[in-house]
């Protein structure tokens, strides 16, 4: 499986952009009301939980985190959510968030990679990291989020 990168320009400082990734009331608006939970201490676990199958509580991706450097650099390993896959650590990718400022702007580079062979949840992720990123950018640009169409499902 090949490893999924995108890269975004944002009108917005690394700060900015880091606030909307790490925060609860960021990512909660990115990810469609999940919030990031963690202590970022290496090793320490890193979940988004919000509202879906197993109410406004549910875990829908977890991992510990790898790397963490405030404004430039977050890195986990991702498993799906326990409602989701039983197993989910036969599933274990690792997720990147790197920043860099490029003059007034912020370059987010999004890595989604150590994929294993035959891993059910890439193509959704393949799908979904448009809408996510989309919607970072557009969170820190304007101040709020896109509004996709609710029939749209991965």
């Amino acid at each position: 499986m090949k490893d999924l990168k995108y890269h975004f320009f944002m009108a917005a400082t690394p700060e900015v952009v880091w606030q909307a990734l790490i925060s609860p009331e960021g990512t909660k608006q990115i990810y469609y009301g999940s919030v990031i939970k963690s202590t970022f201490q290496v090793g320490d676990l890193l979940e988004y939980v919000g509202p879906g199958v197993d109410g406004d509580e549910t875990v829908h991706v977890y991992g510990n985190v790898l790397d963490y450097e405030p404004n430039r650099l977050l890195r986990f390993t991702h498993y799906p959510g326990k409602s989701y896959l039983k197993d989910g650590h036969a599933l274990e990718s690792r997720i990147s968030y790197h920043l860099e400022p490029i003059g007034s702007c912020t370059k987010l580079t999004l890595i989604h990679d150590e994929w294993k062979e035959g891993d059910s949840s890439y193509k959704n992720s393949e799908m979904a990291w448009w809408m996510i990123l989309s919607n970072t950018k557009t969170l820190v640009e304007t101040g709020s989020t896109l509004d996709f169409d609710e029939s749209l499902s991965f």
